[in-house]
């Protein structure tokens, strides 16, 4: 089952090409990476499919549905979630409190002044089992300024499945993180529920071939090859342009 289509997507800043005719697809419970160099336009791919950057052309699919005009909250109501390369936690709320405003923001409660949030038990409870799932329940009264970077990062992608998405966008996850720090995003990752579809963007090679269903590989904007982690590491054209001939 398709659940995130992109078709022939398009994106030019004037002369700079940054996508060019990008055709790809994300099927339920499915890990699919995206690679390349610096510039060949990865963030700006994920940006376009969350709605935070409008394409010149083509089109972006959930679910069978064009949403390639609708604003990210839209998207998001539609079972799209991401995370961004920049931290976008609230510091001075505790792990448990940010992930609470995730549940309550894609429930529709983030504004309900007749009940205290900490009586809504059902948000509640849907906060406790998403920091359950990514092992941070012992830090859930910690200030997010008092735990450590790799932490952070994990919780980064708690706040993000809050709201029970169908899909997730990841844009580097382990990016900063210690080699310790790294094998247990990958755990985590690996263990998300079975349903969900999955796009990253990776630059650590041992995580992308740990992880990934499927690899697509961007240079200059364009899809270079699009396959199988094994076919794609045998390609000589991405050995040449990214991986390396020592792979």
């Amino acid at each position: 089952m398709t659940l995130l289509r992109v078709e022939s997507l398009q994106k030019s800043f004037g002369s700079l090409n940054v996508t060019r005719d990008v055709t790809l697809d994300v099927g339920a419970g499915e890990k699919h990476v995206i690679i390349g160099p610096n510039g060949a336009g990865k963030t700006s791919l994920i940006n376009q499919i969350g709605g935070q950057m409008t394409p010149d052309g083509g089109r972006v699919m959930i679910d069978g549905s064009d949403v390639t005009r609708l604003a990210p909250e839209q998207r998001a109501r539609l079972g799209l979630a991401r995370t961004f390369q920049k931290n976008t936690l609230f510091q001075r709320l505790s792990v448990f409190e940010n992930v609470r405003l995730g549940v309550q923001a894609r429930f529709g409660n983030s504004f309900d002044l007749a009940q205290r949030a900490a009586a809504r038990t059902d948000v509640n409870a849907r906060a406790r089992d998403v920091l359950d799932l990514l092992r941070l329940t012992a830090l859930a009264e910690r200030r997010v300024a008092s735990i450590s970077y790799g932490d952070q990062r994990q919780l980064e992608i708690a706040v993000a499945l809050a709201g029970d998405p169908r899909i997730l966008l990841l844009d580097e996850p382990t990016s900063g993180l210690s080699p310790v720090e790294t094998r247990q995003l990958i755990e985590i990752i690996r263990a998300l529920p079975s349903h969900l579809g999955i796009l990253m963007i990776e630059h650590d090679m041992e995580v992308v071939f740990s992880l990934a269903d499927r690899i697509t590989v961007l240079y200059y904007g364009e899809v270079l090859a699009s396959d199988k982690p094994d076919v794609v590491a045998a390609n000589e054209r991405v050995r040449d342009v990214y991986l390396g001939a020592s792979f």
